[in-house]
C-alpha cells in the first residue's frame, strides 16, 4: 500500500487496523520504529505519509470512504477443528467481510490480498450479499502478492507480473480494469495479467508450493552429498545451468521458513484432500516433510560432531529471522533447531541483528513470552560466541561474512566448531584459522 501511495500520488491510501499500538508505530516520527523491517520501506513511507498515505484505527470511516478495499489480514493455519494443521483459518477474513458489509457505501471493490484457499472469494461475496444493506454493491477481486521479504520494495517496483482475478461478468470485468489501471501507473501493461477468480487464488498457492518444492528437492540431495562426498553447491550450479531448470532456489540450507511456504503448501494439501485427490495431497505434503527432516538432520549433525552430546555445552546461534534483511521469524528454521538443541540440554546464546530479544524468547517458548533458562540473547555476534563450543549459522546475514573470525576463534572453547546451515562463509579460511567446519551438503 505504501508503494501504491508513492507511485500514485493522486490516489488516497488509507490503512486501517484495530491494533492501536501498531498504527502508532506506523505513524511514529522515528522510522526505525516501523513494525516491519524491510529494506527501502522507511523511505517509501516517509515520502508518502502525510501526503496521500494515512494510518488510522478508524476502521469504519476507512470502509465508508473507500472505493476499493484491500483485505490484508492474517490467514494462519488452523489449530483446531476440521482441517487443523493444514487448512487456512479464515475467521479474520470473515470478520473483515462482515465489517465491510455493515459500513460500506456505494459501489465498492473488495480485493483479496491475503493468501487464501481457492473459492474463498465466493464465501466473501456471499457474506457481503447477505449481510449488506441496499446502500452498497460489491465486486470481489483476487490480487495475490508475489513478494519476497528482503526484496519486497524492489519486487513491487519491478514485478515479474501483477495478477488480477475477477468474475467474467460485466461488473467483474469493469472492477478488474479499475485495479489494472492503478498498477499501470508504473507497471508495464504486458506484466499485468488477468484471470478468473479461481485461477488467481490457486496461482498464489501454486507459486509458493513450486518454490518450496525446489528448496526441498536440493535439500534432499544435500543429505546424499554429505553421505557420498559430493558438494551440493557444485551440484546445484551444474544443474542450474540447464535452461529448463535455471539457477534460482537451488541453494541448500537448514530449511525454508517464513509466513507463506509451509502454510500455503499445507493449504494445498487440505484442498486436495477436500476435493478427493489423495495422491496430489500426498505429493505436496512430502515437501513439508522433507523440510522438517532437514531441520532435524542439522541438529543431529551438531550433536554427533560434538561427541554425541551437547548437554551443558554452549552453542552460539547466529541468526534467528527466517532469512536475511527481515525481522520476520515466522516458521524460521532457527526455532526448530533451537528447541531441538534445548531438548538435548544445550545452552544457547542467540544473536540476530534485527530480531528483538523478546521475540526470540516468545518463539522458542511457544509465544508464552517466558524466558527459557537455557537461552541468552546477545547484542552482537562476538558476545554470543564468547566461551562457546560451537556456532550454528541459521540466517544468511551478510554481516556474518565480515566478522573477525580470528577474534571469535580466540574467544571460543577448543575444538571450536562452525555449523554453517546456509553455506554462507569461506570454509577453507575458517579451517586455516583452526575451526572444525561442517557445512550443509558438503562431506
Amino acid at each position: 500500500m505504501a508503494v501504491i501511495a508513492q507511485k500514485c500520488p493522486h490516489i488516497d491510501v488509507h490503512i486501517v487496523d484495530i491494533n492501536e499500538a501498531r498504527i502508532a508505530a506506523w505513524n511514529s516520527e522515528n522510522l526505525d520504529e516501523l513494525p516491519v523491517f524491510e529494506p527501502g520501506l522507511a523511505g517509501v513511507v516517509a515520502e508518502a505519509r502525510g501526503r496521500n498515505l494515512r494510518f488510522s484505527t478508524n476502521v469504519d470511516a476507512g470502509i465508508r470512504e473507500a472505493d476499493i478495499i484491500f483485505i490484508s489480514v492474517n490467514t494462519p493455519t488452523k489449530t483446531y477443528g476440521v482441517g487443523a494443521g493444514k487448512a487456512a483459518d479464515l475467521k479474520f477474513v470473515e470478520l473483515c467481510a462482515r465489517r465491510i458489509a455493515e459500513q460500506a457505501e456505494g459501489e465498492t471493490i473488495i480485493v483479496e490480498k491475503s493468501t487464501l484457499p481457492v473459492r474463498t472469494a465466493e464465501s466473501i461475496k456471499s457474506i457481503l450479499d447477505h449481510a449488506s444493506s441496499d446502500k452498497a454493491t460489491f465486486q470481489v477481486l483476487s490480487n495475490p502478492e508475489f513478494l519476497a521479504e528482503g526484496t519486497a520494495i524492489e519486487d513491487l517496483y519491478e514485478p515479474d507480473r501483477v495478477l488480477v482475478g475477477g468474475e467474467m461478468t460485466v461488473g467483474g470485468k469493469a472492477a478488474i480494469q479499475k485495479l489494472v489501471e492503478i498498477y499501470a501507473n508504473w507497471v508495464p501493461r504486458e506484466r499485468i495479467i488477468t484471470t478468473n477468480l479461481w485461477s488467481s487464488e490457486l496461482s498464489k498457492l501454486t507459486a509458493n508450493a513450486f518454490l518450496a518444492q525446489r528448496i526441498s528437492s536440493i535439500n534432499s540431495i544435500s543429505a546424499l552429498c554429505e553421505a557420498t562426498g559430493a558438494d551440493v553447491d557444485e551440484v546445484g550450479h551444474a544443474i542450474g545451468l540447464d535452461s529448463r531448470i535455471g539457477p534460482k532456489f537451488l541453494k541448500s540450507s537448514v530449511g525454508f521458513g517464513g509466513s507463506c511456504f509451509q502454510k500455503d503448501i499445507l493449504n494445498l494439501v487440505y484442498l486436495s484432500q477436500h476435493f478427493g485427490l489423495p495422491e496430489v495431497a500426498e505429493y505436496w505434503e512430502q515437501v513439508v516433510k522433507m523440510n522438517e527432516y532437514q531441520k532435524g538432520r542439522f541438529t543431529k549433525r551438531i550433536v554427533k560432531a560434538l561427541y554425541n552430546t551437547v548437554s551443558g555445552k554452549r552453542i552460539a546461534v547466529f541468526g534467528f529471522a527466517f532469512k536475511k534483511d527481515t525481522n520476520d521469524t515466522r516458521e524460521s528454521a532457527a526455532i526448530r533447531v533451537c528447541r531441538d538443541l534445548l531438548e538435548e540440554q544445550a545452552l544457547l546464546n542467540v544473536y540476530d541483528p534485527k530480531v528483538p530479544e523478546s521475540l526470540v524468547h516468545a518463539e522458542i517458548s511457544g509465544n508464552s513470552g517466558e524466558k527459557h533458562p537455557g537461552v541468552t540473547v546477545s547484542d552482537d555476534a562476538y558476545a554470543a560466541a564468547e566461551g562457546a563450543h560451537a556456532i550454528a549459522i541459521l540466517t544468511e546475514w551478510d554481516e556474518f561474512k565480515a566478522l573477525d573470525w580470528n577474534r571469535i576463534y580466540d574467544a571460543m572453547l577448543k575444538p571450536a566448531s562452525v555449523f554453517d546451515g546456509r553455506n554462507l562463509l569461506d570454509h577453507e579460511a575458517l579451517r586455516e584459522i583452526g575451526f572444525e567446519v561442517y557445512a550443509t551438503g558438503k562431506g
